[in-house]
């Protein structure tokens, strides 16, 4: 009985191992679990972004890949990895600092990859409720380490940060909070109330830790953006007078009763104050001071920039001499924009607002995956005016994840409607 068995789980084994069905699922499966392990690691992330690639290889189909390829939405973030890696040639750098500098276009890369799996898997709103799932566990565990913080995970350095930093956490949250407004709204018109309410639950929840554990001055700017851009799309001008006046009332509210907020938004202008008087390297004095000096770097070399992992150097030669803010040397100048502009010029410029120009497009209609990634889209570009968080690890495969999931299945929607209209004039 046992050599029976035997034989029966080595066949089973077998018809799995030549069941494209059985590779798909599990692609999906692994691609759930990037979106588990994005808020809690990064080690786990790079685990299992590396094994959904394996999983594609047994039953990849190069020829329509490659023609897959030639899509701007897969060139363009290519062309950023292959700019990054060519720009090391007029680098002078050294070669480990250019190499690592090539390491956080990477991801990238793995955007063809979603789009090409999540075309034909149909499995694209786990992925995203995954991601929404380890969120409300993070801010549960957030709001227990805000009390409690021999529990924390990791030696974050700020209370109610259970890992990784409160920059991240702000991002994870903001997202989730705005994107649930699109279903809410969905729900509400089928009268479905109790599953609106649960939906309402979380987004209220998520936005209560940011006012009271802990929030980031950048999700605190893009997030009123964020809501802009859902009620011009899909509300009505009454609905959004009144969404405005209740956003005015509730802003008002939480800065009476959130003393998180209130400190928060009083820091813009404190730490503005410290470095024009003072010249303190305060964290909005260092931007400002970062910035300055890649204004003055991206004047010296405007069309190609100084190379794939030029910045810190720059920015020592710069610091010579220097006292307070002026002599902060950084190797990332908190925004997307200007980090491209340093190491690649008007060319990284141009194929960075490029890459976003056609993902934008990407997500033109209606539906939830269209809303999910021109979300993810948004704020990746809004953040990006005070981080360079396409390149940051956490940030960077928030938008990878995002927009590689969302418009996969916003192109197997857009190829299911073209087939049905090209069928109705025949039944006709």
């Amino acid at each position: 009985m046992s050599a029976v068995a035997s034989y029966s789980v080595t066949a089973s084994l077998s018809r799995r191992w030549r069941d494209p069905a059985a590779w798909m699922a599990t692609a999906d499966i692994l691609a759930i679990l990037i979106a588990v392990s994005l808020p809690w690691s990064t080690s786990l992330v790079a685990i299992f972004a590396t094994a959904f690639l394996v999983a594609l290889a047994p039953f990849f189909d190069a020829k329509t890949f490659l023609q897959w390829l030639r899509r701007p939405i897969c060139t363009l973030p290519i062309a950023l990895f292959l700019l990054a890696v060519v720009g090391t040639l007029w680098s002078d750098a050294a070669w480990g600092a250019r190499l690592y500098a090539v390491g956080p276009t990477l991801k990238l890369l793995m955007l063809p990859a979603l789009f090409y799996h999540f075309e034909r898997s149909g499995r694209g709103l786990l992925v995203f409720s995954a991601f929404l799932v380890a969120c409300a566990l993070l801010m549960v565990l957030s709001w227990i380490v805000l009390y409690a913080p021999q529990l924390k995970v990791a030696s974050a350095a700020s209370a109610g940060v259970p890992v990784k930093n409160y920059i991240d956490q702000s991002q994870e949250f903001a997202l989730c909070a705005v994107a649930l407004a699109y279903p809410v709204i969905l729900l509400l018109r089928t009268n479905r109330m109790w599953q609106a309410a649960l939906l309402v639950a979380i987004s209220l929840s998520l936005v209560a830790n940011m006012m009271f554990v802990v929030v980031s001055r950048t999700a605190l700017v893009t997030m009123p953006v964020m809501l802009a851009v859902f009620a011009a799309i899909h509300l009505k001008w009454r609905s959004i007078v009144a969404i405005f006046c209740l956003m005015a009332l509730f802003a008002g509210l939480a800065w009476t009763v959130s003393p998180q907020m209130r400190w928060t938004t009083a820091t813009f202008l404190r730490d503005y104050e410290l470095y024009r008087e003072q010249n303190l390297p305060t964290s909005g004095g260092l931007r400002l001071e970062y910035w300055k000096k890649s204004l003055q770097f991206l004047a010296e070399a405007p069309v190609l920039g100084h190379g794939t992992g030029s910045t810190r150097g720059l920015f020592e030669r710069a610091a010579v001499g220097q006292a307070g803010a002026s002599a902060d040397v950084v190797g990332n100048p908190h925004n997307q924009t200007l980090n491209m502009a340093v190491q690649w010029g008007a060319i990284g410029i141009i194929a960075l607002y490029a890459m976003w120009f056609v993902h934008l497009r990407l997500f033109r209609g209606d539906g939830l995956a269209n809303w999910i990634g021109l979300l993810v889209v948004v704020q990746n570009i809004f953040t990006s005016l005070f981080n360079s968080h396409l390149f940051d690890f956490h940030e960077g495969w928030m938008y990878v994840l995002g927009v590689g999931v969302a418009g996969g299945m916003a192109l197997k929607k857009n190829s299911c409607e073209a087939e049905a209209g090209a069928e109705r004039p025949g039944r006709s």
